[in-house]
Parts: structure tokens; C-alpha cells; sequence
């Protein structure tokens, strides 16, 4: 049988020749394109934080006119929102307890099932059974919010009048429920990575003691994944205090405070709501108009907060991944 041998042959991958020492135009040349580079990825990334600027400055300006006139303490302590009334009141007290009330009675049903199912998700449930349910839960968060909407119109709120005998079913627990199974795709997706980062070392150190699955869980995963899971509770509540279309829909849209404070079967009406109501019919140039820009103000400041705060602790859990 004929043999055949195997030959490398050693060379260059092609028949270009780098010099070993630059040119001074060529020198040069590298030089202006690494800060022409620079230059243009620093105006690519800083196109969108000049938007989100511009976009607070124009509301503040066009708010400006109102706050000066009404006073921003009477907007932010009176209750009356009677803006089309022969003496119109912008009292935005009411609107802006009933954007918390419902942001914070959704995060009462969303957090426990959210953290419950990161945990499923990341300790419990098979690696193979994961990779399947978790891109699942995240298709809730591609749903389009006049989908959820309808259920809450056509479903949830004859639902609710029938089995609990509501006056109506567009209250706030209507919308609040919405808003958590809106929300829960942001938690349990956020949790979930900052408790797997924990890696296996923490797991197995407590197990080393004689620990239990459930005290693992109870005990060491879940308070050593704290920041993560905070930040996945304010991810979602932001979710659900700029949610604009299902409050709309499901939260009934009355100007109170409800009273007493734990009847979730009130209606309420929330500033996204409001604006997207109103900000239509309002005159333009008019106090209404302007009013409504303040609304939004106050709703901008308050999402910058929560994203302040969300960000401190999504880098806190980075740090205690060792990503940072």
C-alpha cells in the first residue's frame, strides 16, 4: 500500500508585509482614526441620554407656566381634579396615590409567586426544564397591554362582581392583579439570574454543614441574593407605575382616595391614565394642558428614583457575583 505523507508548510496567512516600524503618516493616520472612533461612539451613546434630557426639559418647561400660576404645593396637596369645571382645581394628590396604590397592592401579589418561581427556576427544576420555562414566562412581557386590557374588562371585572359582588368591576384590585402578571416577567427573570449567580460554592458550603435543601434556600441563597432581588421588586414596580393602557381599562378611573385605605374594590385613577385620557382634550396653551405636564413631571421624577435605586442594587449584586 502507498504511504502518503502529511506537509505543513509555514508561512504567512497572506501576502501582505507589515512593517515593523510605522511611518510618520502613517503614525499619524492611526492616530486621528482612534479619536474619530472614539468621537463617534461617544456621540452614539450620548444621543440617548441627550434625548431622555431633552424630553425632562420640555416637559418641565411646558409645565413651568402652571406650577407658577396654581403653586406646586396647592398641585401636589389638594385631592379636587376638576379640570373642565367652571373654576377648574388641579389637585394631583389623588392621582398620585392612586398610581402608588396600585403599583404597590400588584407588587403584594407579584414579589412572593415571582421570588417563589426564581427559585423553582434556579434550584429546583432541572437545568433542561428551565432553559424551556424561563423563556416561556418572559414571552408574558411581549404581550401588548390592551391584550391584558381586554381580560381585565371582559374576564376579570364581570368575574369579580359575580363571585365577590362588587358594584363594578374596574376597581383597583382589577387592575392590580393585571399589573402583577404584568410585572412578574420582570422579577422572576432579574431574581433568577442574581440567584444563580451565586454560583455552586455557597450551595455546597451549606449543604457541607448539614443543612437542608429549604434552610439552604431560606437561609443562605436567597438572603445572600438580596440586592438582586430588590432590584428585581423596584424593576417591577416600574413596570407597573408607567403602565398607562390597563389602569386605563381596569382601574375604574374615579378621582379618590379610597376609604378605608384597604378596600381594593374602589376605584381609583392613576397620572399615566389621566394623561393619556385628557392630554387630547385639553386646549392647547391652556392650564389644563399645562397641568397635565406637570403630572408628568412628577410621574418622571418618580421613575428616575426607582431607577436610581435599582440600579445601586443591580450593581450591588454584580459586586457580590464577583462580575465587578
Amino acid at each position: 500500500m502507498e504511504s502518503r505523507g502529511l506537509t505543513l508548510t509555514l508561512g504567512p496567512s497572506d501576502d501582505r508585509r507589515r512593517p515593523l516600524a510605522l511611518t510618520p503618516r502613517e503614525d499619524l493616520l492611526g492616530f486621528i482614526g482612534s479619536y474619530l472612533g472614539r468621537a463617534v461612539l461617544f456621540l452614539i451613546t450620548g444621543t440617548s441620554v441627550l434625548a431622555v434630557l431633552l424630553i425632562l426639559l420640555f416637559v418641565i418647561l411646558r409645565s413651568v407656566p402652571f406650577l407658577r400660576d396654581f403653586g406646586v404645593g396647592e398641585f401636589l396637596t389638594s385631592r379636587a381634579w376638576r379640570p373642565t369645571a367652571d373654576e377648574p382645581v388641579f389637585g394631583a394628590l389623588t392621582l398620585i396615590v392612586g398610581s402608588l396604590y396600585v403599583s404597590i397592592a400588584a407588587l403584594l401579589f407579584a414579589v412572593p409567586v415571582g421570588i417563589l418561581a426564581a427559585v423553582f427556576l434556579s434550584d429546583i427544576v432541572s437545568w433542561k426544564i428551565r432553559n424551556v420555562a424561563k423563556p416561556v414566562v418572559e414571552i408574558l412581557a411581549a404581550i401588548p397591554s390592551v391584550a391584558y386590557g381586554f381580560f381585565a374588562v371582559l374576564v376579570l371585572a364581570p368575574w369579580m362582581q359575580r363571585r365577590f359582588g362588587f358594584s363594578t368591576g374596574t376597581n383597583a384590585l382589577n387592575a392590580s392583579v393585571i399589573l402583577a402578571i404584568m410585572a412578574l416577567p420582570t422579577i422572576i427573570s432579574v431574581a433568577e439570574d442574581a440567584i444563580s449567580a451565586l454560583g455552586r460554592e455557597l450551595r455546597e458550603a451549606s449543604y457541607s454543614l448539614g443543612a437542608t435543601r429549604l434552610e439552604t434556600m431560606t437561609k443562605v441563597v436567597i438572603p445572600a441574593a438580596h440586592s438582586g432581588i430588590i432590584a428585581a421588586v423596584v424593576l417591577g414596580m416600574m413596570r407597573a407605575i408607567g403602565e398607562t393602557m390597563v389602569v386605563w381599562m381596569a382601574s375604574g378611573n374615579a378621582t379618590q382616595i379610597p376609604h378605608p385605605w384597604w378596600d381594593l374594590s374602589q376605584s381609583i385613577r392613576t397620572m399615566t391614565a389621566t394623561i393619556a385620557g385628557e392630554m387630547g382634550e385639553a386646549p392647547e396653551g391652556g392650564a389644563h394642558r399645562s397641568a397635565l405636564f406637570a403630572v408628568g413631571v412628577v410621574l418622571l421624577l418618580m421613575t428616575f428614583v426607582l431607577n436610581i435605586v435599582s440600579e445601586y442594587f443591580l450593581s450591588r449584586a454584580k459586586k457580590a457575583a464577583g462580575k465587578s
